[in-house]
């Protein structure tokens, strides 16, 4: 049986985020990122279109140098000026009912306890659909703005993000007991004392004593989203996360990582359906192939190629910069693009891939161009692949959603593959997962009366 996909819009606060150099088109409002209307506008449409989630990337530093300093990026709008996506939330929330709101923020740029009140409040302010990407942070600059000499190492980061959630879900899950809050006017008590618990954090990086100052929000830890994909990554995500953001270049590579991390998150004592996956994608939608093909043409000749390459390359920290696009890769591999050279070189299979393809390959590797039935074919091999959902990647805001919604939508209702309509108002979670909390199997339910036990052997 076709079950329905979920769908995200993948956009950043920001002129200019994955499709580079599109800031420059008439068609396109990505120049108004300032303006809180533009969002606004757009999160009530993707809500009335059946989108499930506005998904917002986010940076706290620059790319590493290209052409040999960071100005390259200030000058071209590759990610700067960015905004902060948690301060837009608010009025997303109050402008829509059902659409969720997810926000990226890594440990560094911000303490759990000051963090944790924000979000819950944030989740208050939504009545439940906040969702949160965790990531570590993989900017040098990032590092340096928060004091650091330098960025931490990779797997440290991650041992670093492993207790920052740790607290999170403490102040979330334990630091209030269900029925905490009373606010009782006969009797003049607020809320039970016995029911709200300091949580005493100890460990590496953090002390906290709590108690968490925001009472428990209708999700009370939001939505978990992840998109690592290292080892260490993954094992985070599989004991973590309650969906992954994956960018494969084909189904059957989706399908593989899926059914391994699914096999990682039943070691950490989850089942495997606790996570969904979420692929990225860009759409080039035509009333014919042959008109798709041509828009997709008309799409490369827009794309800036060098700002392609700036921001794959710069994060990794390998300045490319004043290499010409028809150098050949072997030239330039280094223990830092290893990786990346071995997904254009699957990408040319017969030839020598060269700088250009590294600057096509992420939009070639997650585009469908075709008419809507035929987009729909491919998004059914998708599904059949064991993704949940699709994080639609755009080139112009708000153009690549509404077409993709006027034209794609239909069809993929008729074929039982997204959802008629958005029923009542519920949680982020209780819709993707039927549920507003977090299940009994992710870790951070240990917390849940843990304190009040405590407490009780104290006394």
């Amino acid at each position: 049986m076709t079950k329905p996909l979920s769908f995200s819009a993948f956009v950043m606060n920001t002129a200019s985020h994955i499709i580079h150099g599109l800031w420059r088109d008439k068609e396109g409002h990505q120049l108004d990122f300032h303006d809180v209307e533009l969002w606004v506008s757009l999160a009530k449409r993707l809500e009335e279109g059946g989108f499930d989630a506005l998904f917002f990337a986010d940076v706290i530093g620059l790319y590493g140098n290209h052409r040999g300093g960071w100005e390259y990026h200030a000058e071209n709008g590759l990610q700067i000026p960015s905004n902060d996506p948690m301060v837009l939330m608010s009025a997303l929330a109050v402008n829509t009912k059902h659409l969720g709101l997810a926000f990226t923020a890594a440990p560094v740029q911000e303490h759990p306890f000051n963090f944790a009140r924000r979000v819950s409040t944030l989740d208050h302010i939504s009545k439940g659909r906040i969702a949160w990407n965790m990531v570590t942070g993989f900017q040098a600059n990032a590092f340096r703005n928060f004091g650091f000499d330098s960025i931490v190492s990779h797997d440290e980061r991650y041992e670093w993000a492993g207790e920052y959630v740790d607290v999170a879900y403490k102040l979330w899950e334990g630091s209030w007991d269900e029925g905490a809050l009373l606010q009782d006017r006969v009797s003049g008590i607020h809320a039970d004392i016995e029911k709200i618990h300091k949580i005493n954090h100890e460990g590496t990086r953090y002390k906290v004593e709590g108690p968490h100052l925001v009472a428990p929000s209708p999700q009370r830890t939001p939505v978990l989203f992840q998109a690592g994909s290292s080892t260490a990554g993954r094992n985070f995500a599989a004991r973590n996360a309650e969906a992954i953001f994956i960018v494969t270049p084909d189904p059957e590579s989706a399908r593989k990582l899926i059914e391994d991390t699914r096999q990682l998150a039943i070691q950490y004592g989850r089942n495997g359906d606790d996570v969904r996956f979420y692929q990225g994608l860009s759409f080039v939608i035509g009333e014919t192939e042959e008109e798709a093909r041509e828009k997709e043409i008309e799409l490369e000749k827009k794309i800036d190629l060098d700002m392609m390459i700036a921001h794959l390359a710069g994060g990794i920290g390998i300045d490319l910069g004043g290499l010409s696009l028809d150098t050949p890769l072997a030239e330039i591999e280094t223990d830092g693009t290893r990786s990346l050279i071995d997904w254009v070189k699957q990408s040319t299979p017969g030839r020598t891939p060269t700088v250009e393809d590294l600057a096509r390959l992420q939009g070639k590797t997650t585009r469908i161009v075709g008419t809507p039935e035929t987009i729909a074919d491919q998004l059914e091999r998708w599904s059949a692949a064991g993704v949940d959902g699709i994080n639609v990647i755009n080139a112009t805001i708000p153009g690549s959603y509404v077409e993709f919604i006027d034209h794609v939508m239909p069809v993929l209702r008729r074929r039982g593959l997204a959802r008629n309509g958005q029923g009542e108002a519920v949680t982020l979670r209780k819709k993707l997962f039927g549920s507003d909390l977090l299940n009994e199997r992710h870790p951070a339910a240990q917390y849940r009366g843990a304190f009040a036990l405590e407490a009780s052997v104290k006394k």
